[in-house]
């Protein structure tokens, strides 16, 4: 899966990122329309696991407000992090 989700693995991980929060859910959909085609396998693997923080914990970190920590602090997140803020 590097680089070329399928459409069923596009489909799971966009329902995996809707969020309670409009602000999370228009950052992370901002991101995918911008880099999902260009997502390996990993990036995937570590948006599944940042999308188990909670929604306020998440915007916070989103908006640059909080740092990541415990599991969430690890380079691919981190990366992927910074592209969300980026766009």
């Amino acid at each position: 899966m590097s680089g070329d989700l399928s459409d069923l693995d596009r489909a799971r991980l966009r329902w995996r990122a809707r969020r309670g929060l409009l602000e999370n859910d228009l950052i992370i959909t901002r991101f995918l329309d911008a880099r999902e085609a260009q997502l390996t396998e990993t990036d995937v693997r570590a948006l599944t696991q940042l999308f188990e923080m909670g929604d306020n914990e998440l915007l916070d970190v989103l908006l640059g407000r909080a740092d990541l920590s415990g599991a969430y602090d690890d380079p691919v997140i981190r990366r992927l992090v910074e592209q969300m803020k980026a766009l």
